[in-house]
């Protein structure tokens, strides 16, 4: 059932307009201390940017890549304390309801010679023996950290992160709706001649200008051939996608597959299309067709979407939908969930496989971005993204309702 973003509710509550940052950093938090009392631990130790942004709300500044790991933040989360300690050179990332107490200097848990330091900051908030969930251990953390008992922390942070409260879901929209705006100037620069790397710079250029706080996914222009095996070789058989932009000139009747993600306040968007280069780049019928079966494959699966279903229906009618052929990549899938991270659970169609997805339930919170491929043999195919949230009593969306270069509305 489709629901009026403005107007769904999660759990009993309405996605909001504009999300409560602290609210929603309270939240999560809380979430997080559930987890560790669920699972047994007494801790959780930090480092990628996706889980320190989600335990910390820390916001880190762009730097160069050779410097990125060097000058990571870590957080703490430890059971019981009533906020997470931040370990971090760049202060100005903190947000300001965070107590001026737990922010702490910064560690370097990639520096061999930083062990100690890292060790004496941990024995701050664990005794020896404790049970730490870590998202990345680096060569120093397993040398010196042997004191205590370390456990993969996806298995804390995925369910934590499955379902989002309504202001993580108002993120989500806002952060497409910037990426959604900024392709408006990259498709008006698009026409033959042009450069991959020109719509790039015209989309992130105005993705900034409307408050993007970083990149999530590298913007991609894939040229798609008529055929599959005129594209680059697979071990699979199957198209290749996504492949990385270049410096490469677009040409006339150019069929093109969009994909790209910026970041606000933490959350990930996600815009796919499919464009066609060309002064006056209409469809061809056949394109409008191949966007059709899109488009119902989509809507198949959208009619059942609720809570309680499973994604292996959601998997079924797709298919169905597409005569029974599967409309997605070999090794890809029908669709993904998106939050701090650009492709996270729920994961459906994947190599997994149906018992997977079969025990893999819809909840409301969850974020399901479908994207289905229609691919016709000799005449190319279409691909796009759409982004929903899982309500109370159905689903909401979350991306927009438009499909330019073909003019047609959800």
């Amino acid at each position: 059932m489709d629901q009026p973003a403005m107007g769904a509710t999660v759990n009993g509550r309405s996605i909001p307009d504009r999300p409560d940052l602290g609210r929603m950093r309270a939240e999560r938090f809380a979430r997080l201390q559930e987890i560790l009392t669920s699972q047994e631990l007494d801790g959780l130790v930090l480092l990628g940017s996706s889980a320190v942004t989600y335990a910390a709300g820390l916001a880190a500044p762009g730097e160069d890549s050779g410097r990125a790991g060097l000058f990571r933040p870590v957080v703490v989360v430890a059971k019981g304390e009533p906020a997470p300690h931040v370990y971090t050179a760049a202060r100005d990332g903190v947000p300001p309801d965070l107590p001026y107490e737990h922010v702490h200097g910064p560690l370097f848990p990639d520096l061999d010679e930083s062990g100690e330091d890292l060790m004496e900051a941990l024995s701050a908030h664990f005794t020896a023996g404790s049970r730490l969930a870590v998202d990345d251990q680096t060569h120093p953390m397993l040398r010196h950290l042997g004191a205590y008992a370390w456990q993969d922390g996806r298995a804390a942070l995925a369910p934590a992160k499955l379902c989002k409260t309504p202001d993580e879901l108002a993120c989500i929209r806002e952060a497409q709706r910037i990426s959604e705006l900024a392709m408006v100037d990259a498709l008006k620069a698009l026409r033959p001649g042009v450069r991959q790397t020109d719509l790039s710079a015209a989309f992130l250029r105005r993705a900034f200008e409307l408050g993007a706080s970083a990149g999530s996914i590298d913007p991609i222009w894939q040229v798609m051939p008529p055929w599959k095996n005129q594209g680059p070789w697979t071990s699979h058989g199957d198209l290749a996608y996504p492949t990385a932009t270049t410096d490469r000139f677009l040409r006339e009747d150019d069929v093109i597959w969009v994909d790209a993600g910026i970041l606000w306040e933490g959350y990930v968007s996600d815009y796919g299309r499919t464009w066609i280069t060309g002064a006056r780049p209409d469809p061809t019928p056949r394109q409008r067709a191949q966007f059709q079966r899109w488009r119902y494959v989509v809507d198949a699966a959208l009619e059942v979407l609720k809570p309680g279903v499973s994604a292996g229906a959601l998997c079924r009618a797709a298919t169905e939908a597409n005569d029974g052929v599967r409309p997605w990549m070999q090794h890809f899938y029908l669709a993904h969930g998106v939050g701090t991270d650009s492709a996270e659970m729920p994961l459906v169609g994947t190599d997994l496989g149906p018992d997977f997805d079969e025990a893999q339930k819809m909840e409301p919170g969850m974020v399901v971005v479908l994207e289905p491929v229609i691919w016709d043999d000799g005449a190319s195919g279409y691909r796009a993204e759409d982004i929903v949230a899982v309500t109370d009593f159905g689903w909401a969306p979350l991306s927009g309702p438009t499909y330019e270069p073909f003019m047609v509305e959800r």
